[in-house]
């Protein structure tokens, strides 16, 4: 700091080596997302990266945005393949991608925050023009590592703080299917009763919308929801699965249906109905929050949400296109089918 009243001196990388106490050339490839190629061993990556933050070190940006305007690739993390939406967001993103004339690098980081950063920092050193973080558990944290290296970044599917972000009107989606699902319970056994809410995490911001959603479709009936009837397990089948045994067991009367937050989790939910139908006769109706066209095969009483994933990417790469929009969170409604 300069207390001549003059101006503050700007942080370069041979003040981040002497404070972290190795070589300019050290910094300079842990800052570009190449420390792994020179053995660099992640604690010190991770010292470089903190003291960049705290002395507010900024990169000469002109010579690396024009590299990175010059770059025809584009990066995409997934958290899944295995999953219909997911599926359906890679393949259609390289699609576009291509398109544009771009070129995209799509990886699979199954939900694992580590393997999130480190996918990061491989299409950093890529030289991708832009990052496209997609259903990732810390989105901020790679948009922080992007912003380091000049590079442009945007959410898809959960929404970070950082960057734009294309997400799916997960609040609506979820109160419509709720109301549907009580209206066919109406139907099929002449009442209206709580439901079920199955799968996902509490804690991230798909789940918590639908959650919400959730428990408005239930007030607007008039419907008293009990804690007890969410059941924010995780997504795996197993969670599911092993959810819906426990919270059952007690259980004088079962519900006459469910929610359930993904196609994942309906398989979960599916083996425990099979089991379950074994011992006695119960028929739920069936809503998921997610979209696959052989589950709408398996029951007839399945209602299924689909986020619109055309709409979503169109939003993405008009963001591209123009560069970064003035709106900060674009939620793209849902659709019912059947």
């Amino acid at each position: 700091m300069n207390h001549q009243g003059g101006p503050t001196k700007r942080t370069t990388i041979y003040d981040l080596a002497a404070l972290a106490g190795t070589s300019a050339s050290a910094v300079s490839a842990v800052l570009s997302g190449k420390w792994k190629k020179r053995r660099i061993s992640v604690q010190l990556a991770e010292k470089i990266e903190r003291l960049a933050e705290e002395q507010g070190y900024a990169p000469n940006m002109q010579a690396s945005l024009l590299r990175r305007e010059q770059s025809h690739l584009i990066g995409m993390i997934v958290p899944k393949y295995d999953n219909r939406y997911f599926g359906s967001i890679a393949e259609l993103f390289e699609e576009m991608a291509r398109a544009a004339g771009l070129f995209p690098i799509v990886t699979c980081t199954r939900r694992d925050p580590e393997l999130e950063v480190e996918a990061a920092r491989a299409m950093i050193s890529h030289q991708v023009g832009w990052l496209i973080s997609t259903g990732a558990t810390d989105p901020d944290r790679i948009t922080e590592l992007c912003n380091v290296a000049g590079v442009r970044s945007l959410n898809l599917d959960l929404p970070g703080s950082l960057a734009p972000s294309v997400i799916s009107d997960n609040f609506s989606g979820a109160r419509e299917l709720t109301l549907r699902i009580l209206d066919k319970c109406a139907r099929k056994f002449g009442r209206r009763e709580p439901l079920l809410f199955v799968g996902g995490r509490a804690s991230d911001h798909n789940t918590s919308e639908r959650i919400r959603g959730f428990r408005a479709a239930h007030a607007a009936m008039g419907l008293t929801l009990d804690e007890a009837n969410i059941l924010a397990c995780g997504y795996a089948p197993e969670k599911a699965e092993r959810a819906l045994a426990e919270n059952t067991v007690s259980r004088t009367t079962l519900p006459p249906g469910m929610f359930v937050n993904s196609t994942i989790s309906l398989e979960g939910v599916l083996r425990w109905l099979r089991h379950h139908r074994s011992n006695q006769d119960y028929d739920p109706a069936l809503g998921c929050f997610d979209w696959d066209p052989f589950a709408t095969l398996l029951d007839e009483n399945i209602e299924m949400v689909r986020q619109d994933v055309p709409a979503m990417l169109k939003a993405v790469f008009d963001i591209i296109n123009s560069g970064i929009g003035s709106e900060r969170l674009i939620q793209i409604p849902t659709m019912l089918v059947r």
